[in-house]
């Protein structure tokens, strides 16, 4: 069984294994960071934070047969402000026409952008390699974790939500569009960018060109790069698209990969979780039991936990499909029949 909690001190050990999995996270080995992302994470749980810009919220799931951490994710309260705008290069077309010659062309343009009252973001996606596409499904659970979250804490998050993915990578691991473009404009090299962006997004909006980008003038490389996901983003993207995020023409300014939105009140998963009475153990064996992750509805201060789990919900209260598996997620999360529960369901 995998256990997704809030993110703990002792994770420390396991967050270095897998901070060599690049992802919007960005796990790094530098423990006293580490510690203070903890803190903040502990405090946002706490909600001890007024402004929703100061809220993080950081995910782990646990093997808890292994007592290992293998997977991350991420959702914090706002993502762009005024002293750290979010920032993205704004996707169009130029029509040119000449009269004379009787010839047009259209032209594709990146317009630096950037938003200063942001949305809710989702992020920090990174599984451990040898847990992916495994049975459990891993990555899916640390991916919902964040959605089950957000049905139980709305007034913590922004009516919208973000989510920006990462693009195609060449074979070196560099960013095409960055070679390109930010190189060119920063003299520095784009994970060396990437990590300064978490500090201080000044050297963005001094250094980057302000007016229309061409397109044209890139290379196949970096223009083919605008707007795609990388081979191991694609289930992300197609999960999130799949429960109502859309792509708005809007993409990273390092590396062109794809920002997805989409408004709280329209994710899927959101409108199909429900809070109610845990009803213990079904009886009925040929229940429609439906794939989800429970949470109880109030967790201790800086806590939250939940599992996967099959039940049913028919009837009014849900109940939980009889089974070794069912008996350890009670366990688990110290539940009792007739305790208020959240549930979230696998589309």
């Amino acid at each position: 069984m995998i256990l997704l909690r809030e993110i703990q001190e002792r994770d420390i050990p396991d967050l270095i294994r897998i901070s060599n999995v690049p992802g919007l996270f960005n796990l790094t080995e530098d423990k006293d960071l580490l510690k203070e992302k903890i803190q903040r994470s502990f405090d946002s749980f706490s909600g001890k934070f007024s402004a929703l810009y100061d809220s993080k919220y950081l995910f782990v799931a646990e093997d808890l047969d292994s007592k290992r951490v293998v997977a991350t994710s991420m959702i914090a309260g706002q993502h762009g402000t005024e002293s750290s705008p979010h920032f993205y290069f704004d996707i169009g077309l130029e029509k040119k026409f000449s009269e004379t010659i009787n010839t047009g062309f259209l032209h594709g343009t990146l317009k630096l952008k950037s938003l200063v009252n942001g949305p809710s973001e989702i992020g920090g996606l990174v599984v451990d390699r040898d847990h992916r596409n495994q049975g459990e499904r891993v990555g899916r659970q640390i991916a919902f974790v964040r959605f089950l979250y957000l049905f139980l804490h709305p007034k913590r998050f922004k009516d919208q939500v973000i989510a920006e993915l990462l693009p195609p990578l060449n074979k070196k691991g560099q960013s095409p569009l960055w070679e390109a473009i930010g190189r060119r404009f920063t003299n520095m090299d784009y994970w060396e960018a990437d990590a300064l962006c978490q500090k201080n997004k000044e050297f963005i909006l001094s250094l980057f060109p302000n007016g229309k980008i061409y397109t044209t003038f890139l290379s196949a490389e970096a223009r083919n790069a605008v707007g795609r996901v990388g081979k191991e983003t694609e289930p992300v993207f197609h999960m999130l698209t799949k429960i109502g995020f859309k792509y708005m023409q809007q993409v990273d300014p390092f590396d062109g990969g794809p920002h997805l939105w989409a408004d709280t009140k329209n994710i899927s998963i959101v409108n199909q979780s429900f809070s109610g009475i845990f009803g213990g153990l079904s009886t009925e064996d040929t229940a429609p039991f439906k794939g989800g992750l429970i949470s109880r509805l109030k967790n201790e201060p800086g806590k939250f936990s939940a599992v996967s789990v099959e039940a049913d919900f028919t009837g009014g209260d849900l109940k939980l499909r009889v089974g070794e598996r069912s008996t350890q997620a009670m366990t688990v999360l110290k539940l009792k029949p007739g305790e208020e529960i959240a549930f979230l369901p696998f589309y």
